[in-house]
């Protein structure tokens, strides 16, 4: 495909609804497979990721159907998946490698979990450390990168301090905790999301969460559930970014969730004093609620580590705000950004960097010099979705014409943001 070319855009207006949210659907599919009964989930993301999750399920013997806007997942309770034919195959999704090797802990086969592109170069050890002292048979290829091998059996319960705050790694612990005989007790130095926790307790697992430390008790069967999937906000970030830096624009983004663990850049964004507030707030096993925003200055700010957990997939266009903002933004502990689908910290310094934007990074902090006066450029989506959707934002509030290779990768997680993109102009 040819590069996208973006010019400088006017203001963006309207409504809009978010597709499903991506770690909400993943855990929807995930939960209700080991669950026992019919699961009915709404609005499950249709988008490459969530759909290795699905075939992977189906692999061990999982009826999972598609009707329109609802999945039916038919649960076999803990114990109830087989053995695949084949290796289970993740593609570039970290999330269904890591969680679903919580899950195969248990079980009573051997299973490998293989993957392609960028997920072959992240890092599994974080998993197969805290597994391991679990009592789990599990192997990955040399360097501790994927394919990984796990070969399921008892389950011995533990308390894992987690040496980084990582939901991926909490859930896979989490996960493997169900099969345990015992209390299984998961500790961060900051709380991360806690999307695992809350819909393992909807499906009536015993979850007891003080703070940044989650206990759950093994040997408990799940219960099939009703499942409404809220719209994803790290998709909308990057319309609230665009609303934001446009002149004129308002934009109202309906039925979104605000788990307060998730929704970290509405407070960044609340502390760069952009115009914001949310509406209709509904509590239900993960909050909901609208976010209206309108365009208006913003000023850079500190983001310290124990923020950072919240917005990890938000900061590439927290990033591009901060270009745009009067005065410096200082970031720190976001390493984790190295390890994504791409180094998200080199990513966008290098591409922000092209625009004329002052990006420098030093150990462990992230310094952005705000300036108005940002132009168009080649930029490069680094196969990553999050670098790609961010840059076009970048891209619509700079002044000239900017090209973005290989925008393809936006269907990772976002397949129509294009077309949603433009739906706004």
């Amino acid at each position: 495909m040819k590069p996208l070319t973006i010019k400088k855009a006017g203001k963006l207006t309207g409504r809009l609804v978010m597709p499903g949210d991506k770690s909400v659907s993943h855990r929807a599919v995930m939960i209700g497979a080991i669950a026992k009964g019919r699961t009915v989930a709404k609005d499950v993301l249709d988008c490459d990721d969530c759909n290795y999750t699905m075939n992977a399920f189906r692999d061990m013997g999982i009826s999972i159907k598609k009707d329109g806007e609802y999945t039916t997942i038919e649960g076999k309770g803990l114990r109830g998946l087989k053995a695949p034919a084949g290796h289970l195959f993740a593609g570039n999704s970290g999330t269904t490698m890591r969680l679903m090797a919580g899950i195969l802990a248990g079980q009573d086969f051997a299973a490998v979990i293989d993957g392609a592109g960028s997920l072959l170069k992240r890092p599994m050890k974080r998993i197969i450390e805290p597994l391991s002292l679990m009592g789990v048979d599990i192997k990955s290829a040399p360097g501790g990168y994927p394919p990984i091998t796990i070969k399921g059996g008892s389950v011995k319960p533990a308390n894992y301090k987690m040496p980084i705050p990582s939901a991926q790694i909490k859930s896979a612990v989490l996960f493997a905790g169900l099969y345990a005989k015992g209390t299984t007790v998961v500790e961060e130095a900051f709380k991360s999301r806690d999307h695992t926790e809350r819909m393992l307790e909807y499906f009536g697992a015993k979850i007891k969460v003080e703070g940044v430390k989650v206990s759950i008790e093994g040997g408990r069967e799940l219960e099939a559930r009703q499942v409404e999937v809220p719209g994803d906000i790290s998709s909308a970030s990057f319309f609230m970014a665009g609303a934001v830096l446009l002149e004129g624009s308002k934009i109202r983004i309906e039925n979104v969730g605000i788990n307060p663990a998730r929704a970290g850049i509405l407070d960044v964004l609340k502390k760069m004093g952009a115009k914001i507030n949310v509406t209709g707030k509904k509590d239900t096993f993960e909050p909901v609620g609208n976010i209206e925003v309108e365009s208006g200055p913003i000023r850079g700010i500190t983001i310290e580590e124990s923020m950072v957990p919240a917005i990890i997939d938000e900061l590439p266009v927290i990033f591009v705000l901060a270009a745009f903002a009067e005065g410096k933004t200082v970031i720190r502990g976001a390493d984790e950004l190295k390890v994504k689908e791409t180094d998200r910290i080199r990513s966008m310094q290098e591409n922000l960097g092209a625009m004329g934007a002052k990006v420098l990074v030093s150990e462990g902090e992230i310094i952005i010099e705000g300036s108005k006066s940002l132009r168009g450029a080649d930029l490069k989506s680094y196969d990553d979705h999050r670098t790609c959707m961010a840059m076009t934002i970048a891209a619509l509030a700079a002044g000239g014409e900017s090209r973005i290779d290989d925008v393809e990768c936006v269907s990772k997680s976002f397949p129509g943001f294009f077309e949603t993109l433009e739906g706004l102009k």
